[in-house]
């Protein structure tokens, strides 16, 4: 059973392009590693650039 665990920023992801991601992953799973798309669990998690950073910085504050 595949989980596969999606982490992005909360840009204003559309519920559309959430659901490319969910059905794109599980393609690549299928397609790749032959896994039963019924089994396969994609979650996707939106993190506030306050919460997110890099290279020593907060992204919120690279944002501005």
């Amino acid at each position: 059973m595949p989980y596969v665990n999606i982490k992005i920023t909360d840009e204003q992801v559309t519920k559309q392009e959430k659901l490319q991601l969910i059905e794109g992953v599980t393609k690549l799973l299928v397609d790749v590693l032959d896994k039963d798309p019924k089994t396969t669990h994609i979650v996707i998690d939106e993190v506030q650039l306050e919460n997110w950073g890099f290279n020593g910085e907060q992204t919120s504050k690279k944002e501005k």
